[in-house]
């Protein structure tokens, strides 16, 4: 039987559709004939052939009957109870067909014929595509995984029905916390209390819980995840109820629960106007727009109607990237904006005076940055060039131009800097800073904050990876710990702090309580239903103590263990609960500019011993451990002995691109 119908699955759909309609027809005959039988109690009407003379009517008027109602039109294999109405109705048609032709023939057809023709009918033609239905179910219901679906809502009733044509999942019981639900059911499946998880994983052999729970607070999540990863069994979820509202996703889209999902907070409402007072109107421009922060950045800005947005990116691919986002955003949402994807590098001024003179920007959000602490270690003075220099160029010329406000995005590396990446942010501050007090045509405004979840070069991306390899997790110490931030608050709270500057003010957006990272890479295994341990070598690893190992390395180069968010202790609140104002130590330009000049000499003379003099001797509380110097230039010149240039450049006559004589 089985071999048969998958047979027919294979077949076109248009011959599919001519074995429904052969069925069909042997349906008819049959259930006329045992109408006829039954009301006669016997099988002597067959020796009159012109009994027979109304099917030439009834055929095809309840074909047609069927192909106008949309039988044909439904795949057998996932029909639903609504289909019963389709052949209902042909039935009744069909019925009173058989009665009109069986007058008009004048054949000798008793009149309660049609009626009991009628009740077969609709159970053959009905109840074999149902029965087709559920022997296909059946053959799938080996090879789908059991789930559990935690929350008996709107939602979980929408995912199981979903899921009833899934080739991946098969629902066996509902969980959710409402008491009045317990021991109820919905769509054939009993409602648990989520005490009752261990007991029903043992009886149902569940693999799964998928959480049906799209418009629960992020506390609350949590508060479900951590009660249930004790059961080491992985944990999924559909699509949070705005990105649903939006289209962006479906009630089935089905994916593990990542820590971005618990380890965020419910955002604080934005307050509109804030929002809207650099952006409406106004040409704003976004450096690193095709980065993590600031792509998210331009997606937030767009929904505040700019006048135009100019995309100002180094990577080419990325700037592609964020601008064919935007554009699809734009056209979905009907927004009628202008958008500029500008390649381009905020270390060539000339190129920066242009754009920022070409298009008349009025606000700047400074988000181009070299942020990999190992990666700039080794890349000392393309860090510095870049993100001290680069601030240096934007800035100036931001006042040049007549930019209205420029926001700098800092970051939490910047206070009391263990490494060269934290160093140069700080150096940037500094800049931002001390511009902001020799003038006031352009005010200036620095916004630090801690890790981002999900941005390139996140430790979340690389432990899914390793996850998903089979382990070893990498976590450099078991002590270290970070602030983390979702990117679209971290974006929200940025435009909304810019919008707080007056001209010079260091904001640190409230980050929350720091995290391990040992505990992180802990959850996010547990998630995935495995168990881990922990070792602090490679040879240590042993797979009979637990599925993913998590192996300690060691800190890297520049590395601190933990992060801090305020230099002293001279902050204050603002009117938003989740920004804060600091007041932080800086130089007046004047003074500033003798070390940007003796850094930009030592820039260009690759001694990367002196750049980092200079931050030691510059007001940063720089830190660094040791005196290991791990450029990997640095290196190969001090073995080659080569020299040193004795002549620095000027950094005003380096920010205007004039060849010092």
């Amino acid at each position: 039987m089985m071999s048969l119908l998958h047979r027919i699955s294979d077949l076109s759909r248009h011959n599919k559709i001519f074995v429904q309609i052969l069925s069909d027809c042997l349906f008819i005959s049959l259930c006329f004939f045992m109408a006829m039988a039954l009301r006669l109690d016997g099988f002597y009407f067959t020796e009159d052939a012109t009994i027979w003379l109304p099917m030439l009517v009834v055929f095809p008027v309840t074909i047609v009957s069927f192909v106008r109602l949309g039988l044909y039109r439904a795949i057998v294999r996932y029909i639903t109870s609504e289909a019963l109405g389709a052949v209902a109705i042909g039935v009744v048609v069909s019925s009173i067909t058989l009665a009109a032709a069986s007058a008009m023939f004048d054949v000798s057809v008793p009149r309660s014929v049609p009626g009991i023709y009628a009740i077969l009918l609709l159970f053959t033609v009905g109840g074999s595509r149902f029965i087709v239905r559920s022997v296909f179910r059946r053959s799938m219901k080996s090879s789908r995984k059991p789930v559990i679906v935690y929350g008996a809502g709107d939602a979980g009733r929408q995912l199981v029905n979903a899921l009833t044509h899934s080739k991946d999942y098969r629902p066996v019981a509902f969980v959710d916390d409402d008491e009045r639900l317990h021991q109820t059911s919905i769509a054939g499946f009993r409602i648990y209390a989520s005490d009752k998880v261990p007991n029903l994983i043992v009886r149902t052999g569940a693999r799964a819980i998928l959480l049906a729970l799209p418009s629960a607070s992020r506390a609350r999540r949590r508060e479900i995840v951590q009660a249930l990863s004790p059961h080491k069994i992985e944990i999924k979820t559909i699509p949070g109820v705005e990105d649903i509202v939006n289209g962006k996703a479906k009630f089935s889209d089905i994916r593990t629960v990542t820590p971005e999902d618990l380890l965020g907070r419910d955002p604080v409402p934005p307050r509109p106007e804030l929002m809207r007072r650099n952006i409406s109107g106004k040409v704003v421009l976004v450096t690193g727009a095709g980065g993590s922060i600031g792509s998210e950045l331009c997606r937030q800005l767009i929904e505040y109607a700019p006048k135009a947005l100019v995309l100002y990116e180094l990577s080419e691919f990325a700037l592609y990237s964020v601008e064919a986002d935007l554009r699809e955003i734009a056209a979905r949402t009907g927004m009628k904006i202008d958008i500029f994807p500008v390649l381009g590098s905020v270390q060539n001024p000339e190129r920066t005076r242009a754009v920022l003179r070409s298009f008349e920007v009025q606000t700047v959000y400074h988000a181009a940055a070299y942020k990999h602490v190992p990666l700039v270690e080794e890349n000392v003075v393309e860090g510095v060039r870049n993100n001290v220099f680069g601030t240096l160029n934007l800035a100036r010329l931001a006042i040049e131009t007549g930019v209205e406000q420029f926001i700098l995005i800092s970051t939490d590396k910047a206070v009391r800097p263990t490494n060269f990446m934290g160093a140069s942010k700080r150096m940037a501050e500094l800049i931002c800073q001390a511009l902001a007090a020799d003038q006031d045509r352009t005010a200036f405004s620095m916004v630090r904050f801690g890790n981002v979840l999900g941005s390139s070069g996140s430790v979340i991306p690389k432990f899914q990876a390793q996850i998903d390899q089979g382990g070893p997790v990498t976590v450099t110490h078991r002590e270290i710990n970070r602030y983390f931030m979702t990117i679209p608050e971290a974006a929200q709270l940025v435009i909304q702090a810019g919008a707080m500057g007056k001209g010079g003010d260091v904001f640190v957006l409230d980050m929350g309580e720091p995290i391990k990272i040992l505990d992180l890479a802990l959850s996010m295994i547990r998630l995935h239903g495995l168990t881990p341990y922990v070792v602090d070598s490679m040879e240590e690893v042993d797979k009979t103590r637990g599925d993913i190992a998590i192996c300690i390395t060691g800190l890297r180069k520049g590395e601190k263990l933990y992060e801090e968010l305020l230099i002293g202790d001279n902050s204050s609140g603002t009117d938003h609960p989740r920004i804060m104002t600091a007041s932080e130590v800086f130089l007046p330009f004047d003074r500033l500019n003798g070390l940007l000049d003796r850094l930009a000499g030592a820039c260009k003379a690759f001694d990367v011993q002196a750049i980092r003099n200079i931050f030691l001797e510059a007001p940063l509380a720089y830190a660094p451990n040791g005196d290991v110097i791990a450029d990997l230039m640095w290196a190969e010149r001090r073995a080659a002995v080569l020299p040193v240039d004795p002549k620095p450049l000027r950094v005003v006559e380096m920010a205007q691109g004039k060849k010092r004589s």
